[in-house]
């Protein structure tokens, strides 16, 4: 089943998260913003744990989470440690999350409408993995240009 596969995915990317993470030579530079740069990359690894939890977790898995989308964003400075700590909780509810989907559950329209027209769930698992690869290209390229 497709779950599988996208699991490995999904482990794949988050291990580059984290690998990527751990590679800011200092630590502050996770928070740098300059110029036509709006997002640090910190901020985009807040920005994807909080997208991974809230719609793995939270829609897709009942585990609760509240998202706060604006943190995201606007929280500076948050240790390392805290944010290689949200990579492993968000790498664990995506997961737990496929590991219960069904292909019936694949199938079904996705709870919630982001785009113009309803998905399925299948559909929009993959658009979150997209669009944690696009993020992550972001961070590999702000943590470059910063050494």
């Amino acid at each position: 089943m497709i779950t599988k596969t996208l699991s490995a995915l999904y482990d794949r990317e988050l291990d580059k998260l984290k690998m990527e993470i751990e590679s800011y030579k200092n630590e502050p530079d996770l928070w740098i913003i300059d110029k036509d740069i709006k997002n640090s990359g910190g901020n985009l690894c807040l920005h994807i744990c909080g997208n991974l939890q809230h719609f793995f977790g939270a829609i897709l898995g009942n585990t609760g989470y509240v998202r706060r989308r604006d943190d995201e964003f606007n929280l500076k400075n948050v240790p390392r440690t805290e944010l290689l700590s949200q990579i492993a909780v968000a790498k664990e509810v995506v997961a737990n999350t496929l590991e219960k989907l069904s292909q019936e559950d694949l199938e079904k329209e996705f709870a919630v409408q982001i785009f113009d027209k309803p998905v399925n769930t299948e559909y929009f698992i993959i658009h979150l993995l997209s669009h944690l690869s696009w993020h992550l290209g972001h961070i590999n390229y702000h943590r470059r240009l910063l050494t």
